[in-house]
């Protein structure tokens, strides 16, 4: 399970941070289409960064109330590939193939972390 955990800290504060410094280039480079504004892919970075910290705290200081673990991390990862595969299917996901790709192995990643986590509890 903290093998599952870490790999969820590494993607979580990677794209958080990305998002967070840069979210206009990020964006630009993942294919997907930006917003004339990067105040909202900013927000959804930090929460991101903050989420991947709340599983770091939970994994390094066990009795620290508050955190973020597996039975918390499998909804918010099938709520997120709910939410992007219904993008897909609505064909809203983003402008280029690239985009559409980057969109489909997110939510692959993300189902598959939330599967990996209930199998592990």
């Amino acid at each position: 399970m903290q093998q599952i955990l870490w790999a969820e800290i590494a993607i979580k504060a990677a794209a958080g941070a990305a998002l967070l410094v840069a979210p206009l280039i990020f964006l630009t480079l993942m294919g997907i289409q930006k917003p004339a504004s990067g105040f909202w892919p900013r927000l959804v970075g930090a929460l991101t960064l903050a989420i991947a910290a709340s599983i770091w705290i939970g994994i390094e200081i066990p009795q620290a109330r508050g955190s973020i673990g597996p039975a918390a991390l499998v909804p918010i990862n099938l709520m997120t590939t709910a939410v992007l595969v219904a993008a897909l299917v609505l064909g809203a996901a983003a402008p280029t193939r690239r985009g559409k790709i980057i969109v489909a192995v997110a939510a692959v990643s993300l189902a598959a972390l939330a599967f990996l986590e209930i199998a592990h509890a």
